[in-house]
């Protein structure tokens, strides 16, 4: 069903929701830089003030998928996006990327889909660029990294070339809007599976439901209960989990893993260097507080991705990655596979 940037601005100021069909249409118009500056921001900020709905969500994130440059790989069982939405304002280094090779050395696949910094003091981008990796590849060049060293990252502006038409406004606006949360749900690579970490606990049981409508076949969605956007070791986490269709909400705490809690301030840096620095020191089992959050959240992210079954058991498995020197080892391959995928 069709509607107009006009109509759906009336219906989201009635605060009434725009059905899900209706947000496809209203979607591509946007994407097709068809709707003007002045209606996009209106409609997002109509958005934000009523509150998307999940259904006005995985709709808006279906559309995002249809217009991405995808990655084109082959099926694998334990194929897994680690991802955050960001904006938690915690600034600590980047967990979820030094987790990525953690659950690629114990034996997954993962396609991360990341950027530059918003509001973090590193972006999953930054640190990677710090460590040396390639991180603007082509489509066909990250399914070629995929294939050789089972790692993938997918750097935004390159697979969603349609949000050039939203990108001044967000700018300009300044506010976070629907599309701080539709990022991590538009994984190019379509992995069936996902660990994603969100800036608000309301966001748990709506992401957790996208991603259900979405298709997506086993996911944890987290909110650390100290504003993390991870799994915290500072507090209890609280968790959507996803499988086989059905949705159940829980709370974990560090200690039900036999991990000792420890302030999400021990985690702070001040920018893409001294991330590097922490995740270098967790990779080497160098950082004892780095190195447990770093294995809590590939522990989790190993669950998701259907290899283990308990994330108790992920996080044995983890650990074993890391004092193996195989998790180090595998961040040293990625990065000589991008550069040399991209002839550096």
């Amino acid at each position: 069903m069709s509607i107009t940037p006009q109509e759906a601005l009336q219906r989201l100021i009635e605060h009434r929701e725009i059905f899900p069909d209706e947000m496809v249409d209203l979607m591509r118009q946007v994407m097709r830089g068809e709707v003007s500056p002045v209606m996009t921001a209106a409609i997002l900020t109509g958005l934000r003030v009523k509150k998307e709905t999940v259904g006005e969500i995985a709709a808006a994130a279906q559309v995002m998928r249809e217009f991405a440059l995808k990655v084109e790989v082959a099926p694998h069982p334990h194929f897994v996006d680690i991802v955050g939405t960001g904006g938690d304002g915690a600034h600590t280094f980047n967990i979820s990327t030094a987790s990525i090779f953690v659950a690629a050395a114990a034996g997954a696949r993962v396609a991360k889909h990341g950027n530059r910094s918003v509001s973090s003091k590193s972006g999953s981008a930054d640190v990677l660029e710090a460590l040396g990796a390639v991180i603007e590849l082509q489509p066909a060049q990250v399914a070629a990294c995929i294939e050789r060293c089972g790692i993938g990252f997918m750097f935004a502006p390159i697979h969603h070339p349609a949000m050039k038409a939203v990108g001044p406004v967000r700018k300009e606006m300044g506010v976070r809007t629907v599309f701080n949360i539709l990022g991590p749900l538009t994984n190019p690579a379509g992995a069936p599976n996902m660990l994603m970490g969100v800036f608000h606990p309301d966001l748990v049981g709506i992401q957790v439901r996208a991603l259900q409508k979405l298709g997506v076949q086993r996911a944890l969605v987290v909110w650390g209960k100290d504003n993390l956007d991870e799994i915290t070791l500072g507090a209890g986490t609280l968790v959507g989990e996803l499988i086989d269709g059905q949705v159940r909400e829980y709370e974990i705490h560090p200690e039900d893993f036999g991990l000792a809690m420890a302030s999400t301030r021990q985690l702070r840096v001040a920018d893409a260097q001294e991330s590097k620095a922490r995740l270098l020191e967790a990779l080497d089992n160098r950082d004892g507080v780095a190195r447990d959050i770093v294995a809590l959240n590939a522990g989790a992210a190993l669950y998701a991705a259907n290899l283990v079954g308990s994330i108790h058991d992920g996080i044995a498995k983890a650990r074993h990655a890391i004092a193996s020197g195989a998790a180090r080892a595998r961040l040293d391959e990625f990065v000589a596979t991008t550069r040399s995928i991209a002839g550096k």
